[in-house]
């Protein structure tokens, strides 16, 4: 069963919502608990956040909901149940995961879940970002490629809330362009996720 959202204790009172609701069609198998060193997918994925220094973490589940969970009993962290995860669509997950943070909460950051490639030195770039600027949406960028994770100020939740099908994250971000504050970070890492079988074998760290 999920827990109360933790008070935010994070730097600069930044959450993070990991989106994990996900069917992995495509992976073929659920793929948040695929092992990943000595963790599975979402349990690394958690701790860099909170090696970074981030503490408060809502985890958003969908169709494999029982298992994620299993898979994070013994970090800190509050699940919050999708019910719209079949859509598909990661909108859902994010308006599903902001409702649940805390009102201390001033910004969050959406993290995949399936992305373990994250570093603790990109999540700490973006809340020394956050602390120096207070940027209202920031988002790292490699090679003037847009990537994860996203950093979203409080006052543009509302935009995001009020979002209906067929309207998109991408959307979002087109409407909000003049205002987004990228940071130029020096690895790809930001750009992978584990979609197939073949990104997972490919990126899964040497046993």
């Amino acid at each position: 069963m999920s827990e109360s959202p933790p008070e935010a204790q994070s730097e600069g009172n930044i959450a993070g919502v990991v989106l994990a609701a996900g069917l992995s069609r495509r992976m073929g198998q659920p793929k948040m608990i695929l092992p990943w060193g000595e963790r599975t997918v979402i349990g690394h994925v958690v701790s860099t956040l909170q090696t970074a220094g981030i503490q408060a973490i809502v985890v958003v589940t969908g169709g494999t909901a029982d298992l994620v969970e299993t898979a994070l009993a013994n970090y800190r962290i509050s699940t919050v149940f999708n019910p719209n995860y079949a859509n598909g669509d990661m909108l859902f997950s994010i308006q599903t995961g902001l409702a649940a943070l805390s009102g201390q909460v001033q910004a969050a950051l959406v993290v995949l879940g399936d992305q373990p490639q994250i570093q603790a030195g990109t999540v700490r770039e973006m809340l020394d970002l956050y602390r120096r600027e207070k940027p209202l949406l920031a988002v790292p960028s490699y090679i003037m490629r847009r990537g994860h994770p996203w950093l979203i100020e409080k006052s543009l939740w509302p935009d995001i809330k009020n979002l209906t099908p067929p309207a998109t994250m991408r959307d979002f971000f087109q409407q909000h362009h003049p205002i987004i504050r990228y940071l130029e970070v020096d690895s790809a890492s930001i750009l992978s996720d584990l979609d197939t079988p073949e990104d997972y074998e490919k990126n899964k760290p040497s046993s």
